[in-house]
């Protein structure tokens, strides 16, 4: 097995980290580090529930994400100055939430809204993956912290994969992912079942043996990251 510009083996993921209770305010709070890719992911508990599920007996889980200015090394300016939040935010908050959605009980949450929130520290590559691996967590911690750990009836995590240089790498920095054939961006529930794939040729189509390959290959990562998420909510929970 070749490896990469940074050392790595083609299967290897970039070191994982997880610091929950980062923060003392928030009921859940984890800093999420994927190489240097960081994500601040909270969770937080309001008593109201949009008002089209009022009355309904059942609660609702939702997201938002950002990017720091700074996150990637030449300031941006903030969404908030501009009137509106761009395109790729908008699909990224809404893909944490069904991802979170897909493993929660929303009638064991009761009338309530569970809001997790995902700011961008630092991005090199897989900051979407990274937002949803570190809010499970955030939002595991918030629940358990609140009497209600029934509410997720499985984990959650994500990876990205692809094809770079025509060969099939796991866990893309920035470097690789801006250079990639094919780019995957994969969410798999903790016994393994699909929440989604996004796949896209980037500069090349692909076929349906490398797809399998690739999905393999998410599956294996998301393995190691899901040990990591129950080993940081094991020590936390001590």
């Amino acid at each position: 097995m070749s490896s990469r510009h940074d050392g790595r083996r083609p299967n290897e993921l970039r070191p994982v980290s997880l610091e929950v209770d980062y923060l003392e305010q928030p009921l859940g709070a984890v800093l999420y580090s994927q190489g240097k890719t960081r994500v601040l992911c909270t969770a937080s508990l309001d008593e109201r529930v949009p008002r089209w599920l009022r009355d309904s007996g059942r609660g609702w889980l939702t997201a938002e994400y950002s990017m720091l200015p700074a996150s990637t090394g030449e300031r941006a300016p903030r969404e908030a100055s501009e009137g509106k939040q761009k395109g790729r935010t908008v699909e990224i908050q809404r893909l944490i939430g069904r991802a979170l959605r897909a493993v929660a009980d929303m009638e064991a949450l009761g009338e309530r809204t569970l809001w997790l929130d995902c700011d961008v520290l630092q991005a090199d590559g897989g900051t979407r993956c990274a937002a949803i691996s570190g809010a499970y967590v955030a939002a595991a911690r918030a629940l358990d912290r609140a009497g209600l750990g029934r509410v997720l009836v499985d984990s959650v995590a994500a990876v990205s994969v692809g094809i770079v240089g025509g060969e099939q790498l796991l866990d893309l920095d920035y470097e690789e992912d801006s250079s990639a054939e094919v780019d995957l961006n994969v969410i798999l529930t903790g016994d393994g079942r699909f929440i989604e794939v996004q796949a896209t040729a980037e500069r090349a189509p692909f076929g349906r043996d490398e797809l399998d390959a690739l999905l393999d290959l998410a599956s294996a990562g998301i393995e190691r990251i899901g040990e990591a998420q129950k080993q940081a909510l094991d020590v936390a929970g001590g």
